[in-house]
């Protein structure tokens, strides 16, 4: 089935592309939810007439996902977590952890926008890619700190925290 995008669609195509997707895809959720109409002729001409206002509201979106993506690239989250022994934490860090710690920001992200491949299971800092629209992502730093400090009161590397206790060691 035949199908003109009437939006951009991740993993399919562009505003006005017309692309080849199974029947069941086409009329059971893209036409549906507005996001393609049938390729025929008449469609065409509909579309044509409609493409300038369809590419203006693209671009406003674009614009706000641009916007979203400086704050974010501004952005410092803190995680605090319950650690055991050895530093080692106590479940990990995932992307609704993230999420929840950027909604209480002020900066509204869906969990499912940001790409984590595996669990967060160690203190330290962290980059944290997001992808808020098909053209726009954004880095996010992340400090994962032990439950009951500051970002101020944890050492910012392994080097910082072994200078921290030379000194102590001396002065005995």
């Amino acid at each position: 089935m035949q199908v003109i995008l009437r939006s951009d669609v991740d993993n399919l195509g562009r505003l006005g592309d017309v692309v080849n997707v199974k029947p069941g895809y086409g009329r059971n959720y893209l036409i549906p939810k507005g996001m393609a109409m049938p390729a025929t002729k008449a469609n065409m001409n509909v579309f044509d007439r409609e493409r300038k206002k369809l590419e203006a509201q693209v671009e406003k979106i674009r614009q706000a996902a641009q916007t979203l993506a400086d704050k974010l690239n501004q952005a410092h989250v803190v995680i605090p977590v319950r650690v055991g022994e050895n530093e080692k934490l106590y479940g990990s860090v995932t992307t609704t952890n993230i999420g929840d710690a950027l909604t209480e920001m002020g900066l509204e992200v869906d969990r499912r926008k940001i790409v984590l491949d595996n669990p967060i299971r160690t203190l330290g800092d962290f980059e944290v890619e997001i992808k808020i629209h098909q053209d726009v992502q954004s880095v996010v730093k992340v400090s994962v700190v032990k439950y009951g400090t500051t970002l101020e009161d944890a050492p910012q590397n392994e080097e910082a925290a072994e200078e921290e206790s030379v000194p102590e060691a001396q002065e005995s």
